[in-house]
């Protein structure tokens, strides 16, 4: 098999592959002196090195196999074009990039025309999982699978005994469960970064303090990949000042864009992801200095109003947990509702509990409360929402008079907290027996008579707002 791209994943890939018993490993770069460093740097690997597209095609045993994890966009599509000339019918390119689901619907189909079968791939745990083991989101074609199959079990990561990679659906459907893994491990993050801003505000810890309190919640319901390093980031100090870590990093935020993907595609979808989109908007809020500036001398609350109201420290960082802990669960609900919706749009037959169980290892996201989710859709795998699942309906109930403390604290303090507020509103929204919606119909019929539907009878109505206000039936215009 063989693996084009060699800058740090793509390398840390092809030597785990390499490190895999009965494997050997071509690899090829544009760049002929990252080729150079890999065998050098690697000798025990046993890498067949590659200057050309043709000497790589002729090191591969057919049918070949070819993964490609270069930048996502032209570059991708460069490769492919190339691979395409070399390689003949049955073979397989696997695309291990970040692409975007519709350019991998886009590729499959025109790389199909040639009898070569194309895999969008989704890859997720960093360098370290693509050196020791990943979660593997692969799509692509049933026959693709029959070769990839084995291949990918032996070297995704492994959760329980399975190994994190399942077929995931044909064409893009790999590369949209990435995707929306992505949106969750934003919402994920920025939610922890609030609990953290909360406690630090609230009762005055230091990083290396609050570093403990996150040690402590990784032995418990919150335990996670992500949980873990926030408490090593806390810990570490600046060399150069003594300072915490956190304190001399520059509090803007980057992006590559995979978040913005998925609130773009749940909008699409119609489907509420607030607290990821929320999420989205912090970091680009946070990459915006010039604004915050000038908006420094807003007026707002005291200083220090949260620490004046902590009277119990210890109290009030088990409410953040609880908060924490709510708030992650709407998360996974959102992004499980875009995966069943992206499924439905696009005729894919995606297992969600599969899918989550793939999350449990090798990825950025995995965390022990994914086996929860397996376990709701094991008991039922037509969920239509994943907060309605008992162990979930525990959890929130036992979460939600902290949780509601928290975001109320938050707020008149004047603590930014967006991803612990939306993802409360979007809760009690979804359970609400009734909605102001009605009155933002009523709204679109006065000023585009764009109908409405009554709770006491079938059909769609319009009022005629600017004449004597009769109602009359209408069609749909919803």
């Amino acid at each position: 098999m063989g693996v084009v791209g060699l800058a740090v994943m793509g390398s840390n890939l092809a030597r785990n592959l390499a490190s895999r018993e009965g494997n050997t490993v071509a690899v090829f770069n544009r760049s002929r002196e990252k080729t150079d460093h890999l065998l050098q740097a690697h000798p025990e690997a046993g890498f067949v090195a590659a200057f050309s597209y043709e000497e790589f095609a002729a090191a591969l045993t057919t049918p070949r196999t070819a993964i490609i994890m270069v930048k996502a966009g032209r570059g991708t599509d460069a490769v492919i074009d190339e691979l395409v000339r070399v390689f003949e019918p049955g073979d397989i390119i696997v695309d291990g990039g970040n692409a975007l689901f519709s350019d991998t619907i886009r590729r499959e189909k025109a790389v199909r025309e040639t009898g070569i079968n194309f895999v969008g791939m989704g890859v997720s745990g960093g360098e370290e999982g693509a050196l020791l083991g990943p979660s593997l989101m692969p799509g692509g074609s049933d026959e693709s699978w029959v070769t990839l199959g084995p291949i990918l079990r032996s070297i995704a990561a492994i959760a329980e005994g399975e190994p994190c990679v399942t077929h995931v659906g044909r064409d893009g459907a790999g590369h949209f469960v990435k995707m929306i893994h992505n949106g969750i491990e934003y919402a994920d993050m920025q939610l922890i970064a609030e609990a953290y801003d909360l406690i630090r505000r609230g009762t005055g810890k230091s990083p290396a303090e609050i570093a403990d309190v996150f040690a402590e919640w990784n032995r418990g319901e919150l335990e996670s990949y992500l949980i873990e390093i926030t408490a090593e980031v806390l810990r570490q100090s600046d060399a150069a000042t003594g300072r915490p870590l956190v304190d001399v990093i520059v509090d803007q935020a980057g992006a590559k864009g995979t978040g913005a993907w998925t609130v773009q595609t749940a909008l699409d979808l119609g489907v509420p992801v607030s607290g990821i989109a929320e999420a989205v908007f912090a970091r680009s809020l946070s990459s915006h200095p010039e604004q915050r500036a000038a908006a420094a001398g807003l007026p707002g609350p005291a200083e220090d109003a949260v620490g004046t109201s902590v009277t119990d420290p210890d109290a009030f960082i088990e409410q953040v947990r609880l908060a924490l802990y709510a708030s992650k669960i709407v998360a996974y609900s959102q992004g499980f509702d875009a995966i069943r919706a992206g499924a439905a749009q696009y005729g894919w037959q995606i297992d969600l509990g599969a899918v989550s169980r793939i999350w449990r290892g090798g990825c950025i996201i995995r965390a022990q409360f994914l086996n929860r989710i397996a376990d709701a859709y094991a008991d039922a795998a037509d969920l239509s929402v994943l907060l309605s699942a008992p162990y979930f309906v525990e959890a929130l109930g036992r979460a939600q008079d902290s949780w509601r403390s928290i975001v109320a604290t938050a707020a008149t303090a004047g603590i930014p907290a967006p991803a612990f507020s939306s993802s409360l509103a979007y809760y009690d929204g979804l359970r609400a027996p009734r909605l102001p919606a009605a009155l933002i119909q009523g709204q679109r019929d006065f000023f585009g008579a764009h109908t409405y539907r009554r709770i006491d009878q079938d059909g769609t109505f319009h009022t005629l707002w600017s004449g004597d206000r009769s109602e009359t039936a209408a069609e749909d215009t919803h």
